[in-house]
């Protein structure tokens, strides 16, 4: 399973430099078509998207988002909390905890 991120071309950039492969580029006027599209994808394992795009999802779809599980929805970006809490919603474990917690 991979990591894949959909959102606009500034979103993905990061994504693109950090090596992430499976980068899919869409603006508003396809992003939930495309989205449903990689939602049933079983070589996706888990799917980054900027926050602000889950909520212009329309209320089916943002359901259809929260609740998967394969893959993994993370939404990225704005007030989110911080990173160690997404990384341990999505795989269900926590990544940073160290030793002497």
């Amino acid at each position: 399973m991979e990591i894949a991120v959909l959102g606009n071309e500034e979103f993905v950039l990061g994504f693109r430099l950090a090596g992430v492969k499976k980068v899919f580029v869409a603006e508003q006027g396809g992003f939930e078509e495309k989205f449903i599209e990689l939602l049933e994808n079983p070589a996706i394992g888990v799917l980054a998207i900027n926050s602000s795009s889950l909520e212009e999802l329309s209320a089916a779809t943002r359901r259809k988002a929260l609740d998967s599980i394969a893959p993994v929805v993370v939404p990225v970006g704005r007030e989110e909390g911080d990173l160690r809490e997404k990384v341990k919603r999505a795989i269900g474990v926590d990544l940073y905890k160290t030793e002497s917690e």
